[in-house]
């Protein structure tokens, strides 16, 4: 049982429908989180916002992002994010293999250089950020610049966020949505 209602798009403000009907076009879902997000449609609105911007701009490849993603969500056991980031992270080209080996990613074969000492980024911030050493930092700079530190850190800073909101919430994992909710965002069904 939700802690917290989810809403349908007929229960949805209007001035977050635009936003709403865009998700269930493009992901033929609203995932739970902002199902409840949409009680407060500024929240709704903004945060989307704001995960579009932390994922799909920037010099990062998005499939990197997605990997910090994964091991955040790993770190804070969250089923929820797990379920839906570790399906991006497999369409974006990782393996399970790869996937797997988070857990050790230091003594991995299956990560770069660059790659480990992202996953290290977000393996510290997640657990302990006051311990990150200047000599952590320098390694991380001497292969990102500032920018794609930032890049970094807000997609492993938001999904500490969401985990906390989701683990708290008991989010259960998002259904497709209806033929009916389908029908009322515009969404035709593809030809069979």
């Amino acid at each position: 049982m939700p802690r917290i209602s989810r809403l349908t798009r007929d229960e949805v403000p209007p001035e977050a429908i635009t936003i709403y009907d865009r998700y269930l076009r493009d992901r033929g879902n609203v995932p739970n989180m902002f199902r409840t997000m949409a009680h407060r449609p500024e929240i709704f609105e903004t945060i989307i916002a704001h995960m579009e911007a932390v994922l799909n701009t920037g010099t990062l490849p998005k499939a990197l992002k997605e990997l910090v993603i994964v091991r955040t969500s790993q770190l804070n056991r969250t089923p929820y994010c797990l379920a839906s980031h570790t399906k991006i992270c497999r369409n974006l080209g990782w393996t399970d293999g790869q996937l797997d080996a988070l857990r050790d990613a230091a003594g991995s074969s299956e990560f770069t250089d660059r790659e480990k000492v992202a996953i290290h980024l977000a393996e510290v911030m997640t657990l302990d950020a006051h311990s990150y050493t200047e000599a952590e930092f320098r390694r991380l700079r001497s292969f990102f610049s500032e920018g794609e530190v930032v890049e970094l850190m807000a997609a492993i800073g938001l999904f500490n966020y969401f985990n906390r909101f989701n683990d708290l919430l008991e989010m259960d994992p998002t259904p497709p949505a209806s033929a009916e909710e389908l029908a009322k965002a515009g969404v035709v069904p593809a030809a069979v």
